[in-house]
């Protein structure tokens, strides 16, 4: 058996890819190394004697494994974290997420008559302030309210 060094360099060149990549059928070995120059490879090459092998990648099936225990709610413990406790949660969205709620509700009980528009006023104003933790304080502050009226 004669070496095919050479044929594999010349391949390689010919499909602009590397030496390695190179595929040589086992069983056309003759007619292989028979082959000395590009024309010869060429056309072994379209006789299918010579191909390319697959590009060997990096999977990505660990990582979607890491992130689909993500979603689900593992793997997010206090290690794996950088940065403040304000960066993954803002104060300002968690305001924003709060006040919107907080507004949609009383808009609703304005409309539905449950709370007067004065009332209402004075509410708004109140959680503009900052004084209703969340949609259930308030709720449960306006039926205090309606509790000392009766």
């Amino acid at each position: 058996m004669t070496d095919l060094a050479n044929q594999r360099r010349l391949a390689a060149e010919v499909m602009d890819i590397g030496v390695n990549r190179v595929w040589m059928n086992p069983e056309a070995y003759k007619d292989i190394s028979q082959a000395l120059t590009r024309e010869d490879i060429r056309n072994l090459i379209i006789e299918k004697k010579i191909g390319k092998r697959a590009i060997q990648g990096v999977s990505r099936g660990r990582a979607r494994k890491a992130d689909e225990a993500r979603a689900y709610g593992h793997r997010k413990g206090h290690g794996s974290r950088s940065g403040a406790k304000g960066a993954r949660n803002p104060k300002k969205e968690q305001w924003m997420k709060k006040i919107r709620a907080l507004r949609s509700q009383l808009k609703e009980m304005k409309e539905n008559k449950t709370i007067e528009v004065s009332t209402y006023r004075k509410l708004y104003r109140k959680a503009k302030g900052g004084e209703y933790r969340s949609r259930a304080h308030l709720i449960a502050h306006i039926e205090q309210l309606k509790a000392k009226e009766a």
